[in-house]
């Protein structure tokens, strides 16, 4: 038997700020090698996305195929908190600390559940990052590729992000929107703020652009996704002093966008607004995923079988909130994301409650019941 609590402390107790790599990935494999799992763990990358960490633990061979999938990289945890973030904390019926909710509390409480109900038959698997904080260049892409090399392919997958919203229970994501971000620079001539004939303002240009970006409608959303938005998320010059007209200027935005858009064609779309009004302007992109949805079918139904038996809810099937490794794991099967109330993710103090966190294991052992029954 494993106490998921005890587990999830001793995760936390690891600092994994992403990327992470070592001691947390030895304590998750210290809890699986004696459940008869055979532990896979490379490393690839160097600074700023890496090193980071990735593990896939598998047991059995067969169908049907049940894979987990996580995170064990955490974000900074901030200043302000009442004790060490990575020194966890249970009082009052929480624990405390950086990763209680998002999402090593989830981790421990799959290892939980497998503990209590390893499968006879099929094939059983967790896949673990230790970048999915950041921009996932080394992590979750990569144990897809490891895997396909290898031929294995799971037939559904278990995200343990922080999905409830009120209860625990209250919510899984079927699918996440896309997330580009963009930096939009405007070249100028730098001068005297005395002398602006001599020089060539980028700011006013600069907020042109905004505003005609801010006035394109992507879409009204659809049945499954909100409408995608456009945000302007940081504006910068060149200079910082009072009286220089700054050379360049550049504002930095994100875009979260449903499925009726593809990430490239959302990039070309600022490029052109941009160069219609600027043309020498200049934009770089990034891609973090495009939107994914998975249709209903054995996964939506064992686990919302599992959430209702448990607390009694039948969860809302949602598309909203932020990315998550599911938009790179959907290539490979039906997945959806359920974990532990987020409220405090990312959050001087995440806490997660005692009782959420043994209620989620006997959902996990729940869906386990069902997927190999």
């Amino acid at each position: 038997m494993i106490d998921p609590v005890e587990l999830a402390k001793r995760l936390i107790a690891c600092p994994s700020v992403t990327p992470a790599s070592g001691a947390v990935f030895d304590v998750l494999e210290a809890a699986l090698a004696p459940l008869g799992f055979t532990i896979h763990r490379f490393i690839l990358g160097e600074a700023p996305d890496g090193p980071t960490e990735n593990m896939v633990a598998i047991r059995g061979e067969g169908a049907p195929h049940f894979a987990f999938a996580g995170h064990l990289d955490v974000v900074p945890p901030g200043d302000g908190w009442n004790s060490d973030p990575f020194d966890p904390v249970v009082a009052d019926g929480v624990l405390t600390g950086r990763g209680a909710v998002d999402m090593k509390s989830a981790i421990a409480c799959f290892v939980a559940a497998l503990a209590e109900r390893l499968p006879e038959h099929g094939t059983v698997s967790l896949l673990i990052t230790g970048d999915e904080e950041g921009y996932a260049t080394f992590g979750t892409p990569r144990i897809i590729d490891w895997l396909t090399e290898r031929s294995i392919r799971p037939d559904m997958i278990l995200i343990g992000e922080p999905t409830s919203v009120d209860r625990l229970g209250d919510t899984v994501k079927v699918g996440r929107r896309g997330s580009v971000n963009l930096w939009l620079e405007v070249p100028g001539h730098q001068g005297h703020v005395a002398y602006p004939h001599l020089a060539d303002n980028p700011i006013p240009t600069l907020a042109r652009i905004i505003t005609a970006l801010d006035q394109i409608q992507l879409d009204e959303g659809t049945d499954a996704f909100p409408p995608s938005n456009l945000e302007t998320t940081a504006l910068s010059t060149s200079t910082s002093a009072s009286n220089v007209i700054p050379g360049s200027a550049t504002a930095q935005l994100n875009i979260r966008f449903n499925n009726l858009h593809r990430g490239e064609d959302l990039v070309r779309l600022v490029e052109d607004t941009a160069r219609a009004i600027a043309p020498e302007s200049k934009v770089r992109a990034r891609i973090s995923g495009e939107a994914f949805l998975t249709p209903a079918g054995p996964l939506y139904d064992v686990v919302v079988d599992a959430i209702r038996a448990e607390t009694g809810l039948t969860p809302e099937l949602s598309t909203g909130g932020g990315t998550s490794d599911g938009r790179f794991l959907i290539a490979l099967a039906p997945v959806v994301d359920f974990g532990l109330p987020n409220a405090s993710m990312h959050k001087v103090g995440e806490h997660a409650r005692l009782d959420d966190i043994r209620a989620l294991a006997r959902i996990y052992r729940a869906v386990l019941d069902r997927v190999f029954a």
